[in-house]
């Protein structure tokens, strides 16, 4: 089964930007549809941007849309999270995790979780 290691979190100001990386030892990351979920303190975790096998195509929440870009680094065999214009509420553990191949339809977690990173804005 696919297991995910995630990296890149930190504390960062609002208005700051961050890049985070999945990656997946042993694995082909391209072979899989990925996602990126966040845990906000006190609230369930939820669904921010997932990315297809190809990288054809992507899902973003409402609230990180025009903010967050996700990719595929296929020589790094990495999917990243490209989060600008950080806000408070953006605050949580962020993780990756293999999703089902419908992206265009929602980000829907199929795999194992990894431990995540952490992500905090705060001034």
């Amino acid at each position: 089964q696919l297991r995910v290691v995630e990296s890149g979190g930190g504390l960062v100001q609002p208005g700051g930007s961050l890049r985070l990386s999945c990656a997946a030892p042993g694995f082909r990351l391209d072979n899989y549809a990925i996602g990126w979920f966040r845990r906000a303190p006190g609230k369930p975790r939820e669904g921010v941007s997932c990315i297809s096998s190809s990288g054809g195509t992507t899902n973003y929440e409402d609230s990180v849309k025009g903010r967050f870009t996700i990719s595929r680094d296929n020589a790094k065999n990495t999917v990243d999270l490209q989060m600008n214009s950080l806000k408070p509420e953006d605050t949580g553990i962020y993780y990756c995790v293999q999703v089902l191949s419908t992206v265009v339809a929602g980000c829907i977690d199929i795999g194992s979780w990894g431990q995540g990173t952490q992500v905090t804005v705060s001034s």
